[in-house]
């Protein structure tokens, strides 16, 4: 890292600038950063100045910085830091950059190497003679798999032998390179093995077609349908594995003599149903001395507590202790009161008063949205020179309403609202150097 320096003096052009369409782009670009963040565009903009001009130069740093309020030295740092950024003149058809890492490296980038160095320069960073082609040596690239490899521009060639590199270079020497197919330069599919595929190699078929048998046809489901027996035959299909009848006799279904106590139970159970509840009354037999809704222990305890409802049941052997257990059950509480949100610290009315006319678009001061602006709007904010006026004392109201603590220093709400309520967008332009968001 510490090796990569700016290219000489000698080679450097006397300025920079974007041409028409990349002059618009960057305008764009910057729009898209809030305000007093228009800083972190530094690199996309340096990758465009780059793509125009094939390289970035000591006149591009200092007209992005120019452009984005940076020292100089800071976008240095950057373009010197990422390798992505060329510091020297390269090829106008070719730059080939090829991986030196260690899965290129076995695979023989040293060979590849040596093929840059007859065809293009002997030592990587320098144009050959007509000044189309350049190379040099990278860190890994990405098609491991595929290696050795190389890059140029934003293109990668994988599986080479050197044979294939010296015919990609010429190619490109003779201004022919968008006719090599980037990717593998063999017969692989993409990363898949050398040879072919050794895996997976039957035809691809879904779950169904594979594990679902077919319908049958309708002219033979309907005499099976018509013999269908009324009720399917007892099967021990789903009988368990190594377990007899005998060892789990739930296995044959309910007995004769099964199937007669339990329809007795359960007209036992109706029964009891029937006298607790035909005539209004509890059962008696099955509460003891019980009267109604409530026990002889509500009463006892001097009525309900307040959203508590009490029901009482004897416990075991109360009938001869005379004591009883009582359960609570907890009623639902009612909907507390709701809060006005944009109401201060609770109160039913706006913080403000609400200027006549139509309201202003805040949408224009950066960090306003269309949520943020109807909240503003409800506290009776709806003029941009509201906002320009805010006193330290209401900036608290606000924010402490809004919950947004220092939302409206942090992005300058108020010098900005000022300059639009002065002249609005025309105004913003001039001041700021760009459109309101």
């Amino acid at each position: 890292m510490v090796a990569r320096r700016l290219a000489d003096e000698s080679v450097q052009p006397p300025n920079f600038a974007f041409n028409a369409e990349n002059a618009k782009w960057a305008d764009w670009k910057i729009g898209l950063y809030p305000a007093g963040r228009q800083q972190s565009a530094v690199i996309p903009l340096l990758m465009r100045a780059q793509e125009q001009d094939g390289w970035v130069t000591r006149a591009t740093i200092e007209k992005v910085a120019d452009m984005l309020g940076m020292a100089y030295i800071r976008v240095l740092e950057v373009a010197t830091f990422y390798t992505q950024f060329q510091l020297q003149p390269v090829g106008t058809r070719a730059h080939v950059q090829v991986c030196g890492t260690t899965p290129c490296m076995l695979r023989g980038a040293e060979g590849l190497m040596d093929v840059c160095k007859s065809k293009i320069h002997h030592e990587p960073g320098h144009l050959n003679a007509d000044g189309t082609l350049s190379w040099e040596e990278v860190e890994c690239a990405g098609a491991c798999v595929n290696a050795p490899m190389v890059t140029i521009f934003k293109d990668t060639y994988e599986d080479l032998s050197e044979e294939r590199l010296a015919e990609i270079i010429d190619a490109f020497a003779a201004g022919n390179g968008a006719s090599i197919k980037p990717g593998t330069q063999t017969e692989r599919l993409n990363a898949a093995p050398e040879g072919g595929r050794v895996v997976l190699l039957e035809e691809a078929t879904t779950f169904r077609e594979k594990f679902v048998p077919p319908p049958p046809p309708p002219e033979a489901a309907a005499p099976a349908a018509a013999a269908a027996p009324a009720s399917p035959p007892p099967t021990t299909a789903a009988k368990p594995k190594d377990v007899s009848e005998e060892s789990a006799p739930a296995l044959k279904g309910p007995s004769r003599e099964g199937k007669v106590s339990e329809a007795k139970a359960e007209g036992e159970r109706k029964a009891a149903g029937a006298s607790a509840h035909a005539d209004g009354e509890p059962n008696k037999a099955m509460r003891p001395d019980a009267t109604g809704s409530e026990s002889e222990a509500a009463k006892v305890d001097g009525g309900k507590a307040p959203g508590k409802s009490t029901a009482s049941a004897p416990a075991d052997g109360a009938a001869a202790t005379g004591t009883t257990k009582t359960r609570t059950i907890i009623a639902p509480k009612a909907n507390p009161k709701e809060v006005n949100p944009v109401a201060e610290k609770g109160g039913d009315a706006p913080l403000f008063v609400a200027p006549e006319g139509a309201a202003d678009d805040l949408k224009l001061i950066a960090g306003v949205g269309p949520v943020l602006e109807r909240r503003l709007n409800a506290l009776g904010i709806t003029k941009w020179g509201q906002v320009a006026a805010l006193t330290p004392e209401q900036i608290d109201q606000v924010e402490g309403s809004l919950n947004f603590k220092g939302r409206v220093e942090r992005d300058d709400w108020l010098k900005q609202a000022e300059v639009l309520a002065r002249g609005g967008e025309e105004e913003y332009v001039r001041v700021f150097g760009k459109k309101p968001r």
